[in-house]
């Protein structure tokens, strides 16, 4: 509409011999154009406005209903959360303390077991000495008897022969001094 009124009052400011009946007709055409477009305008102007109320109010009418839907499940949830609260702190306590009562027993046990094991050590090497002592006490006893018999059968295998050779000697001695033996020695065996 203020476009409208610009140009009728340029076209009344301006001279009568300026503007002929053809240039006048055609802007009149051009202001009845501008006119139609902006009655087009504001028609869809207003039908904006209407659909932009129409969304606004459908929006709302959705947010209601989910407000009416979701706030049930809010409160419950809410609701779960509080009643959870305090059993899950009993939850994590009672996990700290068992941690801490496995922590010490585990410690317990890692002190029995070394102590078993320093145990179990000791007595091997007890039973390691004692066996070693009974091998050397063993070994000793073998030489002892082993000594112990040698030495009179060796005693006992020389006095044999010693009487051996003695009785030889006499028995040669009496079957004459001719029976091929020459300054005690034997004919058949020089190495005598």
């Amino acid at each position: 509409m203020e476009a409208m009124r610009i140009v009728v009052s340029g076209m009344w400011l301006q001279d009568p011999d300026s503007l002929s009946s053809g240039n006048s007709k055609l802007l009149m055409v051009f202001v009845g154009m501008v006119a139609v477009a902006l009655v087009v305008q504001a028609i869809a102007l207003i039908a904006m406005a209407l659909g932009a109320a129409k969304a606004r109010k459908r929006g709302l009418e959705i947010v209601e209903e989910l407000r009416t839907k979701v706030m049930p499940i809010l409160d419950s949830s809410h609701g779960f959360i509080q009643d959870t609260a305090p059993k899950m702190k009993i939850i994590t306590e009672n996990f700290v303390e068992t941690s801490h009562v496995i922590r010490t027993k585990a410690q317990e046990f890692d002190l029995t077991a070394s102590d078993l094991n320093s145990k179990t050590r000791a007595q091997v090497a007890r039973v390691d000495g004692m066996v070693t002592s009974v091998l050397n006490t063993t070994s000793d006893i073998s030489e002892t008897v082993q000594r112990g018999f040698k030495i009179p059968v060796r005693e006992f295998s020389g006095l044999m022969n010693g009487l051996k050779a003695g009785l030889d000697v006499l028995v040669g001695r009496t079957k004459g001094s001719g029976g091929g033996r020459q300054n005690g020695r034997r004919d058949s065996d020089p190495g005598w």
